[in-house]
């Protein structure tokens, strides 16, 4: 029996129809269960199915660009750049600020606690010693220890799960698994969306199976718009968490409008307005009723703007715990 939504096209699809589109026809998890089984044992850990007195809080960071993949066995693809520094940057401050961090970062993307390793390889942090065995550089030897100690602490403490993303269809059902799991967990779970998602992707079922051939001249291809999850995942999937999304422009005139709109058309609790040449120094917190402007402290060498960022955020949350009814 043909369900009445098929076939619909255009202005007269509904948001609904577009999402169940593309959850359908996108290919499965090829690690479903064993992500699925992660993150029931963490979020447990930190709920009152664990005999807490009450809920620890939980914060599901996004972070790097998607990938659009052109063939369904992917040779080429486009990219969403990101390097993921600000969300690893700020995983380190909700770690330190209590939280349990579900980290969905892109492969090959900054890490929490590696921002002060070397760009280039990590064998650079190491040396030959005359016995050849192997020694930190003295040189790296402080940031080395640091990140191995903060990093042991995170996880021995089971305060950090890391979920890996390349496409958009990856980490988009990541999402959704991660939104669903800490829908119980109600107010104390917080969404903080710093990942660059794909606005644009070429549908499963109409892209090309093996690599495209060159040989067949220009390339003509439609890309179908990805439909906006930040509406489903307030509505449905985690409706009592606090959501923070981000708006990045290269152009100031329009910075703040976009985030305004964006604030109101997905019922975000906040919207992070960055712009791109001064993301790193300062960024706008746009709420219902505000604009709060973070600044890095110049004052401090090893300063970022993430530090009094999720401060912010932290108090705003706990604000919000408050209000919901539900203080820790």
């Amino acid at each position: 029996m043909m369900d009445s939504r098929d076939g619909l096209q255009g202005p007269h699809r509904t948001l609904d129809t577009d999402i169940e589109s593309f959850f359908n026809s996108a290919p499965p998890l090829k690690d479903s269960l064993d992500i699925g089984r992660k993150l029931k044992e963490f979020i447990d850990r930190h709920s009152f199915s664990s005999g807490n007195k009450g809920p620890s809080r939980i914060v599901c960071v996004s972070s790097g660009g998607t990938t659009v993949p052109l063939e369904q066995r992917c040779v080429r693809y486009i990219d969403n750049f990101s390097s993921g520094h600000r969300g690893a940057a700020s995983t380190e401050y909700f770690v330190k600020a209590g939280y349990a961090v579900v980290f969905l970062h892109r492969r090959g993307t900054c890490q929490p606690y590696c921002r002060s390793l070397p760009e280039n390889s990590l064998l650079e942090c190491f040396e030959l010693t005359e016995e050849s065995s192997v020694q930190v550089r003295q040189s790296h030897s402080e940031a080395v220890k640091r990140a191995i100690r903060h990093h042991h602490t995170a996880t021995e403490k089971g305060l950090l799960l890391k979920l890996p993303f390349t496409s958009i269809f990856e980490y988009l059902q990541i999402l959704r698994m991660v939104a669903i799991s800490v829908k119980n967990v109600g107010s104390y779970c917080m969404f903080y969306l710093a990942a660059a998602v794909s606005d644009f992707y070429v549908p499963w079922e109409s892209m090309a199976e093996h690599k495209i051939q060159s040989a067949s001249g220009p390339l003509d291809m439609r890309l179908a718009q990805v439909p906006k999850m930040l509406s489903v995942l307030r509505k449905e999937w985690a409706p009592m968490a606090y959501c923070i999304s981000f708006k990045l422009e290269t152009d100031p005139k329009i910075l703040l409008e976009k985030a305004d709109m964006a604030l109101r058309k997905y019922k975000m609790h906040v919207v992070i307005a960055n712009e791109l040449l001064t993301r790193k120094e300062e960024v706008v917190v746009v709420t219902s009723n505000e604009r709060i402007t973070v600044h890095r402290d110049s004052n401090e060498a090893d300063a970022d703007v993430e530090s009094p960022l999720i401060k912010l955020l932290v108090e705003k949350h706990s604000a919000y715990i408050k209000e919901t009814g539900t203080s820790n």
